[in-house]
């Protein structure tokens, strides 16, 4: 509906760089629709100001031949104050008509304030309405039909007269300028929506004499405003609200200052689903599953999810008692759901944690109440509803020392980067390595990257330590000036949503004099489609000065080869669950050789991992696989190690990995 729509449609960030244009708008532009994100809508249609402001118009030069076209230019903010929607109308032929009708100084004026598509003139002192013949085509009705204000008004929408006949009255009462929106019953009995502007005409006496109003039909753009509000708030896997518009009724439920309840629920284990079934049928579970909580809650509790296999419902004027029966009762409605998933029958159970809320209460206080008791729930075996209690907090304690570790480390050393070779299984040559982050403080115990990563991301913490990788990365690169030495860093999830984040990398290279094609970034499949605008953004700001994008994990999402199509990389990288097995009969040989017939076709280079031994280099060798890396090639190494050594001689990344292939 977006994409086809026949207004010019444009979301930007503040600064004013498009994000998203549809073909309408790109045409309007004279720019190729696959050449609109990243590109400054206000170089585009210069005279747009910086800060929105709705009724905007500006006359803009055609580029292909002489001649200009009107388009009518409005601005609104989306929710989260982060994005503005541009809407464009070309009212070019009406605009020329206009100017034709009249040479007088005083009606293009006129024309200017009142708008273009449709105007009217009420006469206060006869009540006499005069409507152009455009405008009552538009409410269905033909030229000349008379149609007093009072009959005017029994069209409009009874919830928006009240606000309609108030904004005429204060603009009649002051002599401003109004305008208003409302919905309308024209005479095919269908539901149209006008956005209107007008002023008031007074007498030598500051009486109001005419009222002039224009009426624009902007149905199919609120149409299309619904549909991005919709998308911003609604989760497209289950239709249930998402964590932005839970969050926001939670905070709206505190501000009443009435006490209620906050469960949070996760699904156990429900990865096994996703890995063992796929995640089309995960999804298909999911969406059961959604259905299932929602048949069991009434209207007033509000049921949302937060992402992943996590949901929390918000119970007003409810007792810690009165919430722990509903979590009871949610428990066992999925406990006792029957799902047949590849005609194999899969219990699920949910654990869940329950808060209370009382005035005063912030929404992330409650929130992280809730989280620990879901906590306490998960580490006293699973399927079963706690309620949150002071003590849990000490449960918390391993995680808060965790990541005070972590703000040590980072700020006074003891992370450390090691590099694993990715090898030409031809030439058995190292192309490049991936470096991948440790935690080597001294302190006890030890923590692996799946122990402090997560926590890491959870905390936003992650966003210092991709930078701080970033720039060790791109240092140690300066450090060997060899231009066969190439780098790739991951990059989480949170990150991908750091809108500063791709100035960062491209000030870092450009600082360093690096070549931006010795270092690559490795995102996540999972991580991609989880925040798809933000990896599309960063990809295409880094691709385009040379750097290499890598979809890390490939295979490991439903529906992987579609997110080739939409995102501009460079590479993949076969997830290792395909990889493991290659050498043995079954599935994955299939399913790599076709990866990479697909890739080869789209010019990507393909990387597997998670080779181990011999008989897995011969497997993929076979089916065209050209790189590989795992510990059959090596293990990691402390990043000085693969570096030039000081007095010039032959760096160790360029030496031949037959020891590291013995290890």
């Amino acid at each position: 509906m977006l994409t086809h729509a026949d207004i010019g449609l444009g979301v930007t960030d503040l600064q004013g760089t498009l994000r998203w244009a549809n073909p309408a708008l790109a045409a309007m532009l004279d720019i190729p629709a696959d050449q609109t994100t990243g590109r400054s809508l206000p170089a585009l249609l210069p005279g747009i100001p910086e800060t929105p402001r709705p009724g905007l118009a500006l006359l803009v030069p055609t580029r292909e031949a002489p001649g200009h076209r009107w388009l009518d230019i409005t601005c609104d903010t989306l929710p989260g104050d982060t994005e503005l929607l541009y809407r464009a109308i070309d009212v070019t032929d009406w605009r020329d008509r206009e100017l034709e009708a009249t040479h007088e100084a005083h009606a293009l004026r006129r024309a200017q304030v009142l708008g273009r598509m449709g105007n009217w003139e009420w006469f206060v002192t006869d009540d006499r309405v005069v409507w152009s013949d455009a405008l009552l085509d538009m409410f269905g009705y033909p030229p000349g039909t008379e149609l007093d204000f009072a009959r005017y008004c029994q069209l409009v929408h009874p919830d928006d007269l009240p606000a309609l006949q108030a904004t005429l009255e204060h603009a009649m009462h002051n002599g401003t300028p109004f305008t208003y929106t409302h919905r309308i019953r024209v005479a095919d009995n269908t539901e149209r929506v006008f956005e209107c502007f007008g002023e008031i005409i007074t007498d030598t006496d500051g009486n109001p004499t005419q009222v002039l109003g224009t009426a624009h039909d902007i149905t199919q753009a609120r149409r299309v405003h619904d549909e991005l509000l919709r998308m911003a708030e609604e989760d497209p896997l289950t239709g249930l609200p998402n964590r932005r518009a839970l969050t926001r009724e939670l905070e709206r439920q505190l501000a009443t200052g009435n006490p209620g309840a906050l469960l949070l629920l996760d699904l156990d284990n429900f990865k096994d689903v996703n890995d063992l079934r796929g995640h089309a049928v995960g999804d298909r579970v999911m969406r059961t599953l959604a259905s299932t909580l929602h048949t069991r809650l009434t209207q007033h509790q509000v049921l949302g999810r937060l992402g992943g296999d996590e949901f929390a419902v918000i119970l007003p004027n409810h007792t810690t008692h009165q919430a722990t029966e509903v979590a009871a009762r949610l428990r066992n409605a999925v406990a006792a759901l029957p799902l047949i998933t590849c005609g194999i029958n899969t219990r699920i159970t949910v654990s869940t944690g329950v808060a209370e809320y009382t005035q005063g209460d912030s929404w992330e206080l409650v929130l992280a109440n809730a989280d620990l008791a879901l906590y306490a729930s998960k580490a006293a075996g699973r399927d079963r509803v706690t309620v949150y209690d002071p003590g849990h907090y000490a449960d918390t304690a391993k995680r808060v020392s965790m990541l005070d570790r972590l703000r040590t480390a980072l700020d006074k050393g003891g992370f450390e980067l090691h590099a694993m070779p990715m090898v030409q299984l031809a030439s058995n040559r190292t192309l490049g390595y991936e470096l991948l982050l440790r935690l080597n403080d001294g302190q006890a115990p030890a923590l692996g990257p799946a122990e402090f990563l997560p926590e890491a991301e959870r905390s936003g913490l992650i966003l210092d330590i991709d930078r701080w990788v970033l720039s060790k990365a791109i240092d140690a690169l300066v450090t060997d000036p060899s231009p066969h030495l190439r780098f790739n860093v991951n990059v989480s999830g949170r990150t991908l949503e750091d809108e500063d984040f791709a100035d960062f990398v491209l000030d870092k290279l450009a600082a360093a004099g690096v070549a931006p094609g010795r270092l690559g970034l490795e995102i996540t499949e999972t991580a991609a489609v989880t925040n798809l605008d933000a990896a599309r953004a960063l990809s295409t700001r880094l691709r385009a000065i040379g750097c290499r994008i890598t979809l890390d994990d490939f295979g490991s999402g439903f529906g992987s080869f579609i997110h080739l199509k939409h995102l501009p990389i460079t590479g993949i990288k076969i997830d290792g669950e395909f990889v493991h097995a290659i050498d043995t009969p079954g599935a994955d040989a299939v399913l790599v050789s076709g990866i990479v017939a697909i890739t080869r076709g789209l010019g990507l280079s393909v990387v597997a991992e998670w080779v181990e031994r011999p008989a897995q280099v011969e497997a993929l060798t076979n089916l065209g696989v050209r790189v590989a890396q795992g510990f059959h090639f090596g293990r990691p190494r402390h990043l000085t190690d693969v570096l030039m050594p000081p007095n010039g001689a032959l760096s160790s990344h360029l030496a031949n990995t037959e020891d590291g292939a013995r290890s």
